[in-house]
Protein backbone atom coordinates (compact mmCIF):
# COMPACT_ATOMS: atom_id res chain seq x y z
CA UNK A 1 0.00 0.00 0.00
CA UNK A 2 2.61 2.21 -1.05
CA UNK A 3 1.15 6.02 -2.31
CA UNK A 4 3.89 8.13 -1.37
CA UNK A 5 5.51 9.08 -4.61
CA UNK A 6 6.09 7.90 -8.26
CA UNK A 7 9.71 8.13 -7.40
CA UNK A 8 9.33 5.12 -5.12
CA UNK A 9 8.41 3.06 -7.48
CA UNK A 10 10.18 0.29 -9.27
CA UNK A 11 11.71 0.95 -12.81
CA UNK A 12 9.67 -1.17 -15.39
CA UNK A 13 11.34 -4.01 -16.77
CA UNK A 14 11.37 -2.98 -19.99
CA UNK A 15 13.75 -0.19 -19.08
CA UNK A 16 15.68 -2.61 -16.78
CA UNK A 17 15.84 -4.91 -20.04
CA UNK A 18 17.25 -1.69 -22.35
CA UNK A 19 19.75 -1.42 -19.91
CA UNK A 20 21.31 -4.74 -19.85
CA UNK A 21 21.09 -5.25 -23.31
CA UNK A 22 23.18 -1.59 -23.87
CA UNK A 23 26.21 -2.98 -21.22
CA UNK A 24 26.86 -5.17 -24.36
CA UNK A 25 30.19 -4.30 -25.59
CA UNK A 26 31.73 -0.68 -26.31
CA UNK A 27 29.74 2.29 -27.71
CA UNK A 28 30.85 5.91 -28.30
CA UNK A 29 30.36 7.95 -24.76
CA UNK A 30 29.04 11.67 -24.45
CA UNK A 31 26.11 11.49 -25.83
CA UNK A 32 27.79 9.99 -29.76
CA UNK A 33 25.86 6.47 -28.91
CA UNK A 34 23.77 5.06 -31.49
CA UNK A 35 20.62 4.90 -29.56
CA UNK A 36 21.10 8.71 -29.10
CA UNK A 37 20.54 8.79 -32.90
CA UNK A 38 17.16 6.88 -32.20
CA UNK A 39 16.04 8.92 -29.30
CA UNK A 40 16.76 12.40 -30.90
CA UNK A 41 14.94 10.54 -34.40
CA UNK A 42 11.83 9.66 -32.35
CA UNK A 43 11.35 12.48 -30.21
CA UNK A 44 11.53 14.72 -32.57
CA UNK A 45 8.09 12.18 -34.30
CA UNK A 46 6.47 12.31 -31.80
CA UNK A 47 6.30 15.91 -31.23
CA UNK A 48 5.90 16.90 -34.73
CA UNK A 49 9.71 18.44 -34.45
CA UNK A 50 11.82 17.83 -36.91
CA UNK A 51 14.52 20.75 -36.03
CA UNK A 52 14.15 20.67 -32.36
CA UNK A 53 17.26 19.54 -30.40
CA UNK A 54 17.05 17.08 -27.41
CA UNK A 55 19.19 15.95 -24.52
CA UNK A 56 19.18 13.43 -21.63
CA UNK A 57 20.40 14.14 -18.09
CA UNK A 58 19.58 12.03 -15.07
CA UNK A 59 17.52 14.07 -12.84
CA UNK A 60 14.19 16.35 -13.20
CA UNK A 61 16.10 19.13 -11.04
CA UNK A 62 18.98 19.01 -13.93
CA UNK A 63 16.61 19.32 -16.96
CA UNK A 64 14.67 22.03 -15.21
CA UNK A 65 17.81 24.47 -14.37
CA UNK A 66 19.87 23.63 -17.58
CA UNK A 67 16.45 24.41 -19.81
CA UNK A 68 15.63 27.63 -17.83
CA UNK A 69 19.29 28.60 -17.37
CA UNK A 70 19.36 29.04 -21.52
CA UNK A 71 16.71 31.05 -21.57
CA UNK A 72 17.12 33.45 -18.90
CA UNK A 73 20.47 36.17 -18.32
CA UNK A 74 21.62 36.44 -14.75
CA UNK A 75 20.35 39.90 -14.48
CA UNK A 76 16.34 38.87 -15.12
CA UNK A 77 13.99 36.99 -13.23
CA UNK A 78 12.07 33.58 -14.14
CA UNK A 79 8.04 33.32 -13.01
CA UNK A 80 6.36 30.75 -11.78
CA UNK A 81 4.03 29.67 -9.38
CA UNK A 82 4.87 29.30 -4.99
CA UNK A 83 3.78 25.39 -5.17
CA UNK A 84 6.67 25.07 -8.56
CA UNK A 85 9.10 22.51 -8.32
CA UNK A 86 12.22 25.13 -9.54
CA UNK A 87 11.11 26.90 -6.23
CA UNK A 88 10.05 24.56 -3.59
CA UNK A 89 12.34 21.77 -4.20
CA UNK A 90 15.01 22.39 -5.96
CA UNK A 91 17.34 24.03 -3.36
CA UNK A 92 18.17 27.14 -5.45
CA UNK A 93 19.52 25.21 -8.17
CA UNK A 94 17.71 27.58 -11.02
CA UNK A 95 19.44 30.18 -9.63
CA UNK A 96 22.81 28.70 -8.92
CA UNK A 97 23.06 27.54 -12.88
CA UNK A 98 21.14 30.62 -14.18
CA UNK A 99 23.90 32.73 -12.85
CA UNK A 100 21.67 34.36 -9.94
CA UNK A 101 18.65 35.13 -12.01
CA UNK A 102 15.76 35.39 -9.35
CA UNK A 103 12.75 33.74 -9.13
CA UNK A 104 9.33 35.60 -9.14
CA UNK A 105 6.36 34.24 -7.90
CA UNK A 106 2.66 34.66 -9.96
CA UNK A 107 0.42 34.51 -6.40
CA UNK A 108 -2.59 32.73 -6.23
CA UNK A 109 -3.91 29.12 -6.63
CA UNK A 110 -2.00 25.77 -8.04
CA UNK A 111 -2.47 26.50 -11.56
CA UNK A 112 -1.25 30.57 -12.45
CA UNK A 113 -3.82 32.17 -14.41
CA UNK A 114 -3.44 35.04 -17.54
CA UNK A 115 -4.57 37.63 -15.17
CA UNK A 116 -1.88 36.66 -12.21
CA UNK A 117 0.78 36.16 -14.62
CA UNK A 118 0.32 39.96 -16.23
CA UNK A 119 0.43 41.21 -12.96
CA UNK A 120 3.57 39.45 -11.72
CA UNK A 121 4.93 40.47 -15.13
CA UNK A 122 4.07 44.18 -14.97
CA UNK A 123 5.48 44.08 -11.28
CA UNK A 124 8.92 43.79 -12.79
CA UNK A 125 11.12 45.30 -15.17
CA UNK A 126 10.25 49.25 -14.06
CA UNK A 127 13.27 50.40 -11.91
CA UNK A 128 16.01 50.38 -14.73
CA UNK A 129 19.44 49.07 -13.76
CA UNK A 130 17.74 48.80 -9.69
CA UNK A 131 15.58 45.80 -10.40
CA UNK A 132 15.39 42.90 -12.54
CA UNK A 133 14.52 42.58 -15.67
CA UNK A 134 11.81 40.54 -17.55
CA UNK A 135 12.84 36.70 -17.94
CA UNK A 136 11.52 33.36 -18.51
CA UNK A 137 7.68 31.47 -17.69
CA UNK A 138 7.78 28.26 -16.13
CA UNK A 139 4.39 26.16 -16.08
CA UNK A 140 4.14 22.89 -14.18
CA UNK A 141 2.56 20.26 -15.94
CA UNK A 142 0.97 17.79 -14.37
CA UNK A 143 0.80 20.55 -11.37
CA UNK A 144 2.47 20.43 -7.62
CA UNK A 145 -0.78 19.45 -6.27
CA UNK A 146 -2.20 16.80 -8.97
CA UNK A 147 -4.39 19.34 -11.41
CA UNK A 148 -3.58 19.78 -15.42
CA UNK A 149 -3.44 22.91 -17.45
CA UNK A 150 -6.18 22.79 -20.57
CA UNK A 151 -4.59 23.28 -23.66
CA UNK A 152 -6.72 26.79 -23.79
CA UNK A 153 -5.10 27.59 -20.09
CA UNK A 154 -1.72 26.91 -21.82
CA UNK A 155 -2.59 28.75 -24.36
CA UNK A 156 -3.69 31.63 -23.13
CA UNK A 157 -0.47 31.63 -20.44
CA UNK A 158 1.81 31.52 -23.78
CA UNK A 159 -0.09 34.46 -25.41
CA UNK A 160 0.67 37.00 -22.15
CA UNK A 161 4.33 35.47 -21.82
CA UNK A 162 4.81 36.27 -25.56
CA UNK A 163 3.17 39.52 -25.41
CA UNK A 164 5.71 40.41 -23.41
CA UNK A 165 8.39 38.71 -25.39
CA UNK A 166 9.30 36.20 -22.80
CA UNK A 167 10.41 32.45 -23.75
CA UNK A 168 8.32 29.74 -21.84
CA UNK A 169 9.42 26.50 -20.29
CA UNK A 170 7.13 23.64 -19.39
CA UNK A 171 7.87 21.16 -16.15
CA UNK A 172 6.79 18.07 -17.40
CA UNK A 173 8.14 15.80 -14.65
CA UNK A 174 4.59 13.69 -15.42
CA UNK A 175 4.41 15.20 -18.60
CA UNK A 176 2.97 11.86 -19.88
CA UNK A 177 0.28 11.95 -17.74
CA UNK A 178 -1.04 15.17 -18.18
CA UNK A 179 -1.04 14.36 -21.93
CA UNK A 180 -2.90 11.70 -21.80
CA UNK A 181 -5.53 13.04 -19.07
CA UNK A 182 -6.02 15.80 -21.99
CA UNK A 183 -6.55 13.20 -24.44
CA UNK A 184 -3.67 15.15 -26.72
CA UNK A 185 -0.46 15.24 -28.50
CA UNK A 186 2.60 16.26 -27.43
CA UNK A 187 2.76 18.83 -29.65
CA UNK A 188 -0.36 20.58 -28.95
CA UNK A 189 0.67 20.34 -25.23
CA UNK A 190 3.75 22.09 -25.90
CA UNK A 191 4.81 24.22 -29.06
CA UNK A 192 1.37 24.36 -30.53
CA UNK A 193 0.66 25.93 -27.61
CA UNK A 194 3.48 28.48 -27.46
CA UNK A 195 6.11 26.96 -25.29
CA UNK A 196 9.86 27.01 -26.04
CA UNK A 197 11.24 24.49 -23.99
CA UNK A 198 10.25 21.41 -22.40
CA UNK A 199 11.70 19.12 -19.60
CA UNK A 200 10.12 15.98 -20.67
CA UNK A 201 9.71 13.08 -17.49
CA UNK A 202 11.09 9.57 -17.56
CA UNK A 203 11.66 9.03 -14.39
CA UNK A 204 8.49 8.99 -12.59
CA UNK A 205 6.48 7.39 -15.15
CA UNK A 206 8.97 4.05 -15.36
CA UNK A 207 12.13 5.24 -15.94
CA UNK A 208 15.35 4.32 -13.91
CA UNK A 209 16.55 7.52 -14.01
CA UNK A 210 16.35 10.02 -17.12
CA UNK A 211 14.68 13.24 -18.65
CA UNK A 212 14.80 14.53 -21.69
CA UNK A 213 15.10 18.77 -22.34
CA UNK A 214 13.87 19.67 -25.92
CA UNK A 215 14.66 22.95 -26.92
CA UNK A 216 12.15 23.71 -30.06
CA UNK A 217 14.47 26.82 -31.34
CA UNK A 218 17.55 24.63 -32.74
CA UNK A 219 19.85 28.12 -32.08
CA UNK A 220 19.93 27.15 -28.14
CA UNK A 221 21.19 23.88 -28.74
CA UNK A 222 24.94 24.97 -28.38
CA UNK A 223 24.70 27.00 -25.33
CA UNK A 224 22.41 24.03 -23.43
CA UNK A 225 25.49 21.60 -24.83
CA UNK A 226 28.06 24.11 -23.21
CA UNK A 227 26.10 24.63 -19.65
CA UNK A 228 25.60 20.70 -19.59
CA UNK A 229 29.02 20.03 -19.69
CA UNK A 230 29.74 23.07 -17.19
CA UNK A 231 27.15 22.29 -14.85
CA UNK A 232 28.60 18.65 -14.48
CA UNK A 233 25.69 16.76 -15.95
CA UNK A 234 27.01 15.14 -19.12
CA UNK A 235 27.12 11.78 -18.67
CA UNK A 236 29.93 10.16 -20.62
CA UNK A 237 28.67 6.43 -20.22
CA UNK A 238 25.51 8.41 -21.98
CA UNK A 239 24.44 5.36 -23.68
CA UNK A 240 22.64 4.01 -20.31
CA UNK A 241 20.61 7.03 -20.55
CA UNK A 242 19.79 6.62 -23.91
CA UNK A 243 18.87 2.88 -23.75
CA UNK A 244 16.02 4.61 -21.26
CA UNK A 245 14.69 6.29 -22.76
CA UNK A 246 14.38 4.62 -25.94
CA UNK A 247 13.02 1.56 -24.35
CA UNK A 248 10.85 4.05 -22.77
CA UNK A 249 8.99 5.67 -26.62
CA UNK A 250 9.46 2.24 -28.27
CA UNK A 251 5.76 0.39 -28.44
CA UNK A 252 4.19 3.09 -26.65
CA UNK A 253 5.49 1.97 -22.89
CA UNK A 254 5.35 5.81 -22.04
CA UNK A 255 1.65 5.91 -22.65
CA UNK A 256 0.94 2.47 -21.20
CA UNK A 257 2.86 3.43 -18.20
CA UNK A 258 1.18 7.15 -17.75
CA UNK A 259 -2.47 5.69 -18.01
CA UNK A 260 -2.46 2.80 -16.19
CA UNK A 261 -0.91 4.89 -12.95
CA UNK A 262 -3.79 7.43 -13.83
CA UNK A 263 -6.52 4.94 -13.65
CA UNK A 264 -5.11 3.33 -10.14
CA UNK A 265 -5.55 6.77 -9.35
CA UNK A 266 -8.89 7.21 -10.14
CA UNK A 267 -9.88 4.18 -8.40
CA UNK A 268 -8.39 4.92 -5.76
CA UNK A 269 -9.90 8.60 -5.82
CA UNK A 270 -13.43 7.30 -6.07
CA UNK A 271 -12.36 5.01 -2.92
CA UNK A 272 -11.56 7.66 -0.83
CA UNK A 273 -14.71 10.22 -2.26
CA UNK A 274 -16.94 7.28 -1.03
CA UNK A 275 -15.68 6.81 2.74
CA UNK A 276 -16.01 10.63 3.11
CA UNK A 277 -12.63 12.24 2.21
CA UNK A 278 -12.56 16.23 1.26
CA UNK A 279 -10.31 16.87 -1.79
CA UNK A 280 -8.84 20.19 -1.44
CA UNK A 281 -7.79 19.76 -5.63
CA UNK A 282 -9.40 17.56 -8.36
CA UNK A 283 -7.34 15.08 -9.16
CA UNK A 284 -6.61 14.85 -13.20
CA UNK A 285 -3.72 12.91 -13.48
CA UNK A 286 -2.22 9.87 -11.13
CA UNK A 287 -1.61 12.67 -7.45
CA UNK A 288 -4.37 12.61 -5.36
CA UNK A 289 -4.95 15.47 -1.63
CA UNK A 290 -7.53 14.43 0.25
CA UNK A 291 -8.55 15.31 4.12
CA UNK A 292 -9.18 12.63 6.27
CA UNK A 293 -9.63 12.35 10.13
CA UNK A 294 -6.24 12.52 11.88
CA UNK A 295 -7.29 8.70 13.61
CA UNK A 296 -7.79 7.06 10.33
CA UNK A 297 -4.54 8.20 9.30
CA UNK A 298 -3.40 6.33 12.51
CA UNK A 299 -4.94 3.59 11.61
CA UNK A 300 -3.96 2.96 7.57
CA UNK A 301 -0.22 3.52 8.96
CA UNK A 302 -0.34 1.31 11.72
CA UNK A 303 -1.71 -1.06 8.67
CA UNK A 304 1.46 -0.71 6.63
CA UNK A 305 -0.05 2.22 4.10
CA UNK A 306 2.64 4.44 3.05
CA UNK A 307 1.95 7.85 2.37
CA UNK A 308 2.79 11.53 3.16
CA UNK A 309 0.91 14.07 5.62
CA UNK A 310 0.34 17.01 3.82
CA UNK A 311 -1.12 19.93 6.21
CA UNK A 312 -0.49 18.58 9.84
CA UNK A 313 1.09 15.48 11.82
CA UNK A 314 -0.30 12.88 14.00
CA UNK A 315 -0.18 14.79 17.05
CA UNK A 316 -3.16 16.01 18.19
CA UNK A 317 -6.98 15.75 18.35
CA UNK A 318 -8.44 11.96 16.39
CA UNK A 319 -11.28 14.03 14.77
CA UNK A 320 -9.25 16.78 13.15
CA UNK A 321 -9.03 16.34 9.39
CA UNK A 322 -5.60 16.33 7.84
CA UNK A 323 -5.25 16.68 4.16
CA UNK A 324 -2.53 14.02 2.13
CA UNK A 325 -0.82 13.21 -0.28
CA UNK A 326 -1.45 9.85 -2.37
CA UNK A 327 0.38 9.46 -5.51
CA UNK A 328 -0.15 6.43 -7.71
CA UNK A 329 2.75 4.81 -10.04
CA UNK A 330 2.68 2.59 -13.32
CA UNK A 331 3.70 -0.78 -11.09
CA UNK A 332 1.05 -0.15 -8.08
CA UNK A 333 -1.20 -3.47 -7.99
CA UNK A 334 -5.15 -3.68 -7.71
CA UNK A 335 -4.28 -5.83 -4.66
CA UNK A 336 -2.66 -2.99 -2.87
CA UNK A 337 -5.67 -0.64 -3.70
CA UNK A 338 -8.21 -3.22 -2.76
CA UNK A 339 -6.52 -3.49 0.93
CA UNK A 340 -5.94 0.05 1.18
CA UNK A 341 -9.87 0.94 0.35
CA UNK A 342 -11.03 -2.20 2.59
CA UNK A 343 -8.89 -0.36 5.75
CA UNK A 344 -10.57 2.67 4.72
Amino acid sequence: MHFASDNSGPANPAILAAIATANAGYAMGYGADEEMVKVTARIREIFEAPEAAVYLVATGTAANVLALSTLVQPWQTLFCTGPAHINMDECNAPEFYAGGAKLTLVTGADKMTPADLRTAIEGEENRGVHGPQRGPVSITQVTEFGTVYSLDELGALCDVSKSYGLPVHLDGARFTNAMVSLGCTPAEMTWKAGIDAVSFGGTKNGCFGVEAVILFDPAKAQEFEYRRKRGAHLFSKHRYLSAQMLAYLTDDLWLKNARTANAKALRLAEGLRSAGAKFSHTPQANMIFAALPRATHQKLFNAGAVYHLWDGGLEGADEEEVTARFVCDWSIGEDQIDKFLELL
